[in-house]
């Protein structure tokens, strides 16, 4: 006798986010090889559509990993010398952990968890020489902070010798991210949060400076070593095994961007982010990220009321199947976050409020 299905509780959590049952469906397209000329079309298919999103003219990798397979990789092929790893939450504090861990030189650019990166002290440590790579993360989903890409990544230019590596986890397809433009070295995000897809795939773009770094790189490893991506992209394969359902997904997600219009899910990623907002001040709550550098992904919410945050979820989740996330970390009970990322409408983001306005009640 077979189990019945789990009752749907859905996610409005940073990530993973809710999956469509279009998306899922993409997903049972029948299986290839991947080393055939079907898995090549279907990589050279949508590369075109990725460097679009990406806003560049170079290769989109696919990487059957999260994202974190990327930003370990970025640090063994990039850092010769030093890197600087910008911390402001707990995601991009482990990647000065990861730094250490990979037997790298490493230094924390470090704020309180809440506030942003800011571009004057990076360039004043940049300034030093000390360093010969840098670390960001654009969107730090722990503490709903994002940082201002563009003001950092003009920095660039300035100090030639050091490669600006970016996550863009939970931002890509969410608000404008030109790679091209900005003069960053790599660019990554994974596909459960923004995209709107189950994890287990990360895309990545590296500049050609980034390349030459990593040709002088000896430990840089094999499954995420840089060159073995741009020469497998190069015949429109993966390196490894790549996760062929997932990329099934992906074409079908690009094909709802292009039909959406990106600069249409920019605003509608805006808007729905401005929804929560206002709820947040209607009931008297504050932001932890300050204004003028919070997420447009999701919303970092400071529990000042000392409100029951798992009982808000429990009531949340019982009565209206829905769930937000809890708080992060050190931030667990202090915070509360509410994501707005992915397919959601002004629709779906009424009836989370409606919820939410509900359960509060309840408290």
């Amino acid at each position: 006798m077979q189990n019945p299905m789990p009752r749907h509780i859905k996610l409005f959590i940073p990530g993973p986010v809710e999956v469509s049952p279009a998306t899922f469906a993409a997903m049972t397209q029948p299986m290839i090889g991947h080393r055939s000329k079907d898995f090549q079309n279907l990589y050279a298919e949508i590369q075109p559509q990725l460097q679009s999103l990406f806003g560049t003219k170079q290769q989109v990798f696919l990487s059957t990993s999260s994202a974190w397979g990327v930003m370990e990789g970025a640090i063994r092929n990039l850092v010769a010398k030093k890197v600087l790893n910008c911390c402001c939450g707990a995601f991009s504090d482990k990647w000065f952990d990861v730094s250490k861990k990979c037997g790298k030189q490493a230094e924390a650019y470090q704020v309180e968890w809440g506030q942003p990166i800011l571009a004057e002290e990076i360039d004043k440590r940049l300034a030093t020489g000390e360093f010969d790579a840098l670390t960001l993360i654009h969107n730090e989903t722990s503490t709903g902070v994002m940082n201002p890409l563009p003001e950092i990544a003009a920095l660039r230019k300035k100090h030639p010798g050091v490669l600006f590596i970016v996550d863009a986890v939970s931002s890509l397809t969410a608000v404008p991210i030109d790679f091209d433009a900005l003069g960053i070295d790599v660019l990554l995000a994974g596909t459960q949060k923004a995209f709107a897809m189950p994890p287990g795939l990360a895309v990545f773009a590296a500049s050609e400076a980034a390349f030459e770094r990593a040709a002088t790189i000896k430990d840089r490893g094999y499954y995420f070593d840089f060159l073995e991506f741009k020469k497998n992209g190069e015949n429109s394969m993966t390196p490894s095994t790549p996760c062929i359902p997932l990329i099934y997904a992906l074409r079908h997600k690009l094909g709802e961007f292009a039909a959406e219009g990106i600069a249409a899910r920019h605003a509608r990623h805006e808007k729905l982010n401005g929804m929560v907002h206002e709820w947040v001040r209607r009931h008297g709550f504050e932001f932890l990220a300050p204004e003028g550098y919070r997420s447009k992904t999701l919303t970092c919410v400071k529990n000042n009321r000392e409100i029951d945050v798992a009982k808000l979820n429990s009531l949340l989740k019982s009565g209206h199947s829905m769930v937000i996330d809890g708080g992060y970390g050190k931030l667990k009970g202090l915070t509360f976050r509410i994501s707005n990322m992915g397919d959601e409408t002004e629709a779906t983001i009424n009836e989370l409020l409606a919820a939410l306005d509900d359960s509060l009640g309840k408290l």
